[in-house]
């Protein structure tokens, strides 16, 4: 097909906008592909639409390729099958939820799993329909608190969600092998750099989960991997080494010590190695040896709360992803100055385990502090420490949790080197969800034994509309987008650079060849300058760029390769034939 950029709907921006702090954002504006309507919010103007479409493309074909069958759910959904599950709460804030004229309950669909697995009982009750994967590529909706970074983190979203359902264990990890292979096809295709990392699963529940990570700089999603082993993960899902324990019998009995205006772990340690603490230790005191005790508030789906004490070591900090993951559903929220006031035996600056324990608040710790570990922590009293309280001695904590930071240099749990982290975009993840939803909704067929068996679940996504952004965050440079062909809104962009009729007739004459070659081309036929039109074809980023200008009239033109910035100069008699190669390369 051919476009004329004189009639396309398009209006290019010299100025970045000032809402967009990322380069994607950036770019996707200013080109024209899509335009904010309300935070988080966009509309997807003519060229962004055709990229989003091939991204589609690309996705359908690999889940075609699988055995995945398409089919499309409503985004209005009733609470219902969403209240059976305990999602309707469990998601919390996230879900848009409303009602209509006669008071029911609704919300805009976030994701599937009920749908998927309520259809499936509706239709299929032999063991001999199975296995069988669905798949819809549809509009999606989070109430996110801070949308942000244009189409990457939006309120409404295309994603791409699939859904298998097998006989035993087996089958389902085939089906999520599939997926797996699947989805690295996709991403090459894409020419996306990505990463596999272990990973939580959070909302979704079932056990196996892995995330496929865009790497990036500008990536919310923080994970570690070790160079050594390979080893990948989100650092929601890194489990922390445990030290074997330590032996109890020998150490010095714990010593409250006066420690006045020490409510932080570096006065702490300041305090120890001025009164003569690191004597006991043979060397300096250090944040390390603390025990912090951090107090935290949990909401549970139903309702409750509760307080939460948590020791980690006092060189960490709490990483409030992992926390937040650790204790899901229950969101956490910070203890205010009335939580402080009806619990008065919680200190503060002074908090220590005992007190926690013997006014009976669950008190879980990092895996580090395990038993015959011993350290400097609060004592329960304003301006009071104890030194060498012994984990399994002196406190039992009720547990363990991942809530502390993960860092560069710390053990890979696979024990096999160190790790180092890195940030990345999500653009995929897949989940071997078991049994939670087809035990919810009784997703049974008749087995090949005449008894009744129950599904085993998988739940896979793309973010197809996201992945428009990372492409564009990992292909562009400082004169805008470089598309790669897969996905690119048309495959040559042809610009007549003066205003000599010969070449205008001449540069008809190509794009009609082009165009009976079945390639899409973009043809910048306004009469611009040539300098407006370079800028925007570099802004725009098609592939190729042809440019038909003085050399016409000596039978030349010139091809320009958005990506390796490479300019041919090509005889206008076999410009056609060249460009066609280059396309189908």
């Amino acid at each position: 097909m051919i476009t004329r950029l004189s009639r396309l709907f398009l209006r290019t921006l010299r100025d970045d906008p000032a809402d967009a702090e990322v380069p994607s954002h950036k770019l996707l504006v200013r080109a024209g592909y899509v335009r904010r309507v309300a935070p988080g919010v966009y509309s997807w103007l003519p060229l962004g639409l055709r990229v989003l479409r091939k991204v589609e493309d690309v996705v359908r074909a690999e889940m075609d390729a699988i055995g995945g069958q398409e089919i499309s759910l409503p985004a209005l959904l009733p609470r219902e099958p969403y209240e059976t599950t305990n999602r309707w709460t469990e998601y919390g804030d996230g879900l848009f939820r409303l009602r209509d004229r006669k008071g029911a309950d609704y919300l805009l669909g976030p994701t599937h799993e009920e749908l998927f697995a309520l259809t499936v009982k509706g239709e299929y009750s032999s063991y001999k329909d199975l296995p069988v994967t669905l798949y819809q590529i549809q509009t999606k909706y989070r109430d996110e608190e801070r949308p942000r970074a244009g189409i990457l983190r939006g309120r409404e979203f295309v994603m791409k969600d699939s859904y298998s359902f097998d006989l035993d264990e087996d089958g389902l990890k085939a089906s999520y092998d599939a997926h797996r292979q699947a989805y690295q096809r996709i991403f090459d295709r894409l020419r996306v750099k990505y990463v596999i990392v272990a990973a939580t699963s959070g909302a979704m529940g079932g056990s196996a989960s892995e995330e496929f990570l865009a790497d990036s700089p500008v990536g919310e999603d923080t994970y570690v991997r070790c160079p050594e082993s390979g080893y990948a993960a989100n650092v929601e899902a890194v489990v922390t080494p445990a030290p074997e324990p330590l032996p109890i019998e020998g150490q010095p009995e714990a010593v409250v010590y006066d420690t006045p205006d020490t409510p932080t772990i570096s006065t702490l340690v300041d305090w120890a190695n001025s009164a003569g603490i690191a004597e006991r230790y043979g060397r300096p005191v250090t944040a390390a040896d603390t025990l912090k005790n951090v107090m935290v508030k949990l909401r549970h789906p139903d309702g409750k709360t509760e307080i939460l004490g948590i020791g980690i070591p006092g060189d960490r900090e709490v990483d409030d992803k992992r926390l937040g993951a650790s204790v899901e559903p229950a969101e956490v929220e910070l203890l205010t100055e009335a939580d402080f006031a009806e619990n008065p035996f919680l200190v503060k600056g002074y908090i220590g385990p005992k007190a926690l324990q013997a006014n009976g608040v669950r008190y879980l710790v990092d895996p580090r502090v395990g038993t015959g570990t011993s350290w400097i922590t609060g004592a329960d009293e304003p301006g009071k420490h104890v030194v060498g309280l012994v984990a399994g001695r002196d406190f039992t904590p009720d547990g363990t949790i991942e809530a502390a930071e993960v860092r560069d240099g710390d053990p890979s749990p696979d024990g096999r080197g160190t790790l180092v982290a890195a940030r990345g975009i999500e653009i995929g993840h897949i989940f071997q969800l078991g049994n939670k939803y087809t035990d919810a909704f009784e997703v049974d067929v008749l087995g090949e034994n005449g008894k009744p068996v129950r599904l085993t679940m998988g739940s896979y996504g793309v973010g197809v509309s996201r992945m428009v952004a990372v492409i564009a965050e990992q292909q562009h440079d400082d004169k805008g987008l470089r598309w790669p062909a897969a996905v690119a809104p048309y495959d040559v962009h042809v610009v007549i650079a003066n205003k000599d009729d010969a070449a205008r007739a001449g540069a008809e004459e190509v794009v009609s060849g082009l165009h009976t070659q079945g390639l899409d081309v973009l043809f910048d036929d306004r009469t611009a300058s040539p300098g407006v039109k370079f800028k925007d074809a570099e802004l725009l980023g098609m592939p190729l760029v042809l440019v038909i200008g003085r050399g016409w009239a000596e039978g030349k033109v010139e091809l320009r390769d958005r990506f390796t910035g490479e300019t041919e100069e090509l005889p206008a008699a076999s410009a056609v034939d060249a460009v066609v190669a280059k396309v189908r390369g």
